[in-house]
């Protein structure tokens, strides 16, 4: 076992920089406490470095996350800073496509002492898991768009192609199956896993299913089903609390990855993980925020628990149960810290930001 861990740091732009050090303070103070330290290795990315050097993911920084224990990441990008194809600098995409970070997965559950925007009382029960491929689907044609023009040279048509392989498909659907075994087992219920898809439209989507579906008979103890996107989303608004592990093609989990964070009081909430076979990456799902940078108000719940969700990863790969003691910690003090009361964020009508959000974690983590 590892008496110290290095860990990549890249915070980002916009609230990205803030949240990260809220998750660094908690961090370090949940690593006290289970006798584990943490070398946190910052390093620039993102959207302003570009601006500033005219690089969004520096050689030395791709580096260090190369040979780093785990990666801990804020948020990137600007509205007003694009490429010349007229789309946003988004280092993390090109990180997760670097690493082979195949896995997006996103949990969302519901915390005692927080309203949820549905009025029904099940919704106190939201505990969801999407899964998401990260490395195929539409996004696959990030960058490889093929842009027809007319004589004058004006754009007249774009293509932009999906790509769906057996390979990345099985693998994510493996993937959402054997997550759903380990909440069963962890939860003491029965663990079902939805595919989401559009296949009675595109032969792409219609192929993710099949290719579901014989995974699906690999791990006959979990249960299994599919539904069309349109009618997930209606149903997850309807009753997300019936729910376990979706798992889905790439831009499909994007944009589900924020409904169901609306389920649950918005993007503040909701901690994410972009995980490989060799490489872990962990972020909030929430953007940069520029309309709120540098005024305190950013909700710090996502990053804090993003890195909790570092210290599971790190736990299972080095076999060190300190560090899911750690994990541990820091969600418990998370939900001590909502359901007493000590604290409402902005987006829940609160007025408590950054600053106090993160002092109560370190109190409630001090006094365990």
């Amino acid at each position: 076992m590892k008496a110290s861990h290095h860990i990549a740091v890249l915070p980002g732009d916009g609230i990205g920089r803030e949240v990260m050090d809220a998750a660094a303070q908690v961090l370090h103070a949940a690593g006290a406490r289970a006798g584990i330290g943490f070398e946190l290795d910052t390093r620039p990315a993102g959207a302003q470095h570009y601006l500033d050097s005219g690089v969004a993911l520096p050689d030395e920084t791709l580096a260090v996350c190369e040979r780093a224990d785990a990666i801990l990441f804020g948020a990137m990008g600007l509205p007003h800073v694009r490429g010349s194809d007229g789309t946003e600098i988004i280092p993390q995409l090109d990180l997760r496509f670097h690493f082979d970070l195949y896995a997006g997965v996103r949990p969302i559950r519901t915390f005692r002492g927080l309203r949820t925007p549905l009025s029904d009382p099940r919704a106190q029960q939201i505990d969801l898991v999407l899964v998401r491929e990260n490395t195929e689907g539409l996004f696959y044609a990030r960058g490889r768009g093929d842009a027809r023009r007319d004589a004058q040279g004006r754009t007249v048509e774009v293509f932009d192609t999906m790509r769906i392989t057996r390979h990345g498909t099985d693998r994510i659907c493996a993937f959402a199956f054997e997550l759903a075994q380990r909440r069963a087992e962890r939860l003491g219920r029965a663990g079902r896993v939805t595919n989401v898809d559009k296949a009675n439209v595109f032969e792409s989507m219609a192929f993710f299913r099949e290719v579901f579906e014989d995974v699906a008979s690999r791990h006959p103890a979990i249960g299994a089903d599919s539904a069309y996107v349109d009618a997930m989303a209606l149903n997850l608004v309807l009753k997300p609390w019936s729910y376990d592990v979706l798992v889905t093609e790439n831009m499909f989990g994007d944009i589900l990855s924020d409904l169901i964070a609306a389920l649950v009081g918005g993007m503040g909430m909701a901690p994410s993980a972009d995980l490989g076979e060799r490489h872990g990456l962990f972020q909030p799902a929430h953007g940069t925020a520029p309309d709120i940078a540098g005024q305190g108000k950013a909700n710090p719940t996502a990053m804090i628990l993003s890195a909790a969700m570092m210290l599971d990863w790190l736990a299972e790969r080095h076999g060190d149960a300190r560090l899911g003691d750690a994990a541990r910690g820091i969600e418990r003090a998370v939900e001590a810290v909502f359901a007493g009361g000590a604290v409402l964020p902005f987006e829940f009508g609160g007025g408590d930001g950054t600053r106090a959000i993160t002092e109560a974690v370190l109190e409630r983590l001090r006094h365990a």
